[in-house]
């Protein structure tokens, strides 16, 4: 049986990257992030990239680093606020973007990873999320359709894994990784740490294997704080 586990990130993702290529990224804000594979895929230069995330880091780190180099040529997402190297790109006109909300977002990599075509949603109704896409009524309430979404390849994060790729996350590091495990022709996780075969529970396993195609270990673990607020601690009588 060949192994799953790579040796570093860029042995990793040899041989899968191409121009034009649709990649979906794991995290949420700054948690979750594939932080060691995302600086890979911009060492190898390819370009014209449609990427799925919820959001496209911050400044300096996460997708933003893709998004510096002018590799991504469009983004489907649902948060991109925070964001200002992102905004200027997509005002000026070299970004494309396809704005979906957060929820219906999950929903369609869900789906892709299920095999369901297409589903009904109430969610974006009557506005531009709505432009376009077919209707219908159902017991007197107008949905929307939406479609499902898949990629070449999904790059995940997760806490630990096993050699067969059954994944374990970590706390609100879960987010968007397990579904987008599912929808990529392709699946590459990096993990923090990797455990004996049959050390992981079984009941206690987000991904199974059969979805993960590579491990690796992370080598970036900064896992950035996206907004830390402090107060000086209250002097005690």
């Amino acid at each position: 049986m060949t192994s799953k586990i790579f040796p570093d990130p860029s042995a990793a993702l040899d041989g899968l990257l191409f121009d034009g290529m649709t990649i979906m990224s794991g995290g949420f804000g700054l948690s979750g992030n594939p932080e060691s594979l995302i600086p890979e895929i911009r060492k190898a230069g390819v370009m014209d990239l449609t990427v799925i995330s919820n959001n496209a880091g911050a400044d300096g780190f996460g997708l933003w680093m893709l998004l510096e180099t002018r590799q991504v040529k469009k983004m489907i997402s649902s948060y991109v606020g925070e964001n200002k190297l992102f905004e200027q790109q997509y005002l000026s006109g070299q970004l494309e973007l396809e704005l979906t909300p957060q929820g219906t977002l999950a929903e369609r990599i869900r789906a892709g990873g299920a095999g369901i075509p297409a589903f009904f949603t109430k969610t974006g109704v009557g506005t531009v999320v709505a432009e376009g896409k077919p209707t219908e009524v159902f017991e007197g309430e107008e949905y929307v359709r939406e479609t499902w979404l898949r990629a070449d390849l999904s790059i995940i994060k997760a806490w630990r894994a096993d050699p067969a790729g059954n994944l374990m996350y970590r706390k609100t590091a879960r987010n968007f990784n397990p579904n987008m495990a599912t929808a990529g022709r392709v699946t590459v996780v990096e993990v923090e740490e990797i455990v004996p075969e049959g050390t992981l529970d079984p009941d206690a396993i987000h991904t199974p294997g059969i979805f993960v195609d590579r491990i690796v270990l992370s080598t970036i673990n900064e896992k950035r704080i996206e907004k830390l607020t402090t107060r000086a601690r209250e002097m005690q009588a």
